[in-house]
């Protein structure tokens, strides 16, 4: 029987040869197949990981950020009464001085001037912080991401701190610049306009424009006025007053802060980031005027059947009744509570897609960029 078996064996011995190797090849190759598409499901797995972690502290991110402005509210606005005391002036005008009327103009600009101002200011704190704080953040979920492999960090904690301080020119030098050119355009805009003269809240809006055309766009008639500086100026120093001025002497960590300073204001001096700041500007005057339209309402009394935009257009005030309105301003543009103006501000879409973008850029490494 076996030499049966073994002649069978044999005679098909190719045969054997063939369908043994094409079983072994089919089951290493399953043992392949199945060890690729496991390497391909930890690789999915952990690039999700990743990326649910990078979207974690993005969000984190944003709620410091948000943080962070309401935080440094009333820096500001103590900055502005400072450089804007209107309460000597209206407590002067209870005492009836013989130049009342001299009091009156000056309050009605310096009331016009540091509302306006507050607007300006805390609409460019909240882009600023976001550019600033996102392109921190991305570093530091490198930094983090890397742990002990990294030759150095990014983002170490000296760094951080030198660069965030820069936000004080804002606070600073640049709030006095954008307070006086803000001053100049009221000046121009209101000067003139008795204090006996009524404005309805469209009159008011259009005047408060004209105020906006000339801080912006430099369209002063004076001829006197020095020449417009790009709103980012009030934001950030000119480069020639950065660290980056100093011939010798920087430390690594100079160095390294002033790269973030120099990609900060490469972002400023993006077109995105003038879209955005004019889309912030645009929402917090219009939220300042929706806050003035409450006091142009007509008496309760007054019952005829009228839409609420033509009652408003019917309602007309003294601008010495205005100048108390607009002077309190401050109080609701720059208040650390969340209060709708801010509020409305911080949940911006196009600010939030700014946010991502700045994240995303700084949260990859660079090698992956390219």
């Amino acid at each position: 029987m076996f030499s049966s078996v073994w002649n069978f064996v044999k005679r098909h011995k190719r045969k054997f040869i063939f369908t043994g190797a094409l079983v072994g090849g089919a089951y290493f190759l399953g043992r392949y197949a199945q060890k690729k598409m496991r390497d391909i499901g930890e690789r999915e797995a952990g690039e999700y990981i990743s990326q649910a972690r990078r979207q974690f502290h993005f969000e984190s991110n944003q709620r410091t950020c948000n943080m962070t402005v309401l935080s440094m509210l009333p820096t500001l606005r103590e900055a502005i009464i400072h450089q804007l005391n209107s309460e000597s002036l209206t407590a002067l005008l209870k005492t009836k001085p013989a130049n009342r009327l001299e009091i009156w103009e000056d309050l009605k600009i310096i009331s016009f001037t540091r509302s306006i101002a507050a607007v300006y200011s805390t609409c460019m704190l909240v882009v600023l912080l976001r550019v600033k704080l996102n392109i921190i953040g991305g570093y530091l979920y490198l930094d983090n991401s890397a742990g002990g492999a990294a030759a150095s960090s990014m983002a170490p904690p000296d760094v951080q701190q030198q660069y965030l301080s820069s936000i004080q020119h804002l606070l600073g030098d640049g709030l006095t610049e954008l307070i006086t050119v803000v001053k100049r355009a009221v000046q121009e805009t209101f000067g003139d306009v008795s204090l006996k003269h009524s404005l309805s809240l469209s009159e008011l809006e259009q005047q408060v424009s004209w105020v906006r055309a000339q801080v912006e766009g430099g369209s002063s008639t004076d001829p006197g006025a020095p020449s417009r500086r790009p709103l980012t100026w009030y934001m950030m120093a000119d480069e020639e007053s950065t660290l980056a001025d100093q011939a010798c002497g920087l430390t690594e960590n100079d160095v390294l802060t002033v790269k973030l300073l120099n990609e900060t204001r490469d972002m400023l001096e993006s077109p995105d980031f003038n879209t955005v700041l004019t889309t912030v500007l645009n929402r917090g005057f219009s939220r300042l005027l929706d806050n003035l339209s409450e006091f142009f309402r007509p008496p309760p009394g007054d019952s005829a059947p009228i839409s609420a935009a033509d009652s408003l257009a019917e309602v007309s005030l003294p601008l010495a009744k205005i100048i108390p309105i607009i002077n309190g301003q401050i109080n609701t543009i720059c208040s650390e509570t969340p209060s709708y103006f801010v509020q409305d501000l911080l949940m911006i879409e196009q600010v939030k897609d700014f946010a991502a973008n700045i994240y995303e850029s700084f949260s990859v490494p660079q090698d992956l960029q390219k």
